[in-house]
């Protein structure tokens, strides 16, 4: 096992021309290694908003003047596919330090891609620059976890922070 792990690590690594770091898990040790229930964080999808906007809108983002380091987490993100137009379901992470963003308007925000017809990355890149332009974070991290549509596994993580963190691969239960 050794030599294959060996050899994935050395391909990708030559590949990317960056160190590339490979975990193997046997198979009965996947569903405890692997797979997590949901991010960690503030889960922010009980808050009482109404919502009326459904397409993309960053003003709806706003922050409150207190200085924060915090992770806000939704299971509410859904665009639609720019090729087929099919749903596309994804759980996003933001850690972010800097002046509080409002939680109520970033519910919305992120419910207003409802419409939307982008792919996963674009979107998470989205996300991130509008809240780096709207609430200009000191540090941010962007990180969408899709439900798997056609075997594809896609789940974009965008940064100011140059490691990302350990867990960036644990697949969360609803994929």
């Amino acid at each position: 096992m050794s030599l294959v792990k060996e050899t994935i690590e050395k391909d990708l690594s030559n590949c990317v021309g960056s160190p590339v770091k490979v975990v193997i898990t046997e198979l009965h040790q996947a569903s405890s290694a692997v797979l997590q229930p949901g991010f960690s964080g503030v889960n922010i999808d009980s808050l009482d908003i109404s919502c009326d906007e459904y397409t993309v809108n960053p003003k709806l983002l706003a922050i409150n003047p207190v200085d924060v380091e915090e992770t806000l987490v939704s299971d509410l993100l859904k665009s639609n596919c720019l090729v087929t137009n099919q749903p596309d379901w994804g759980s996003v992470l933001i850690h972010y330090r800097g002046k509080q963003i409002n939680h109520e308007g970033l519910l919305k925000y992120i419910v207003s891609f409802r419409n939307h017809n982008e792919f996963h990355e674009q979107c998470i890149e989205r996300i991130f620059n509008d809240i780096l332009t709207h609430c200009r974070p000191e540090v941010l991290t962007v990180y969408g976890r899709y439900t798997r549509r056609g075997g594809i596994d896609i789940n974009p993580y965008r940064s100011t922070e140059k490691k990302p963190p350990d867990s960036i691969n644990t697949r969360l239960i609803r994929q």
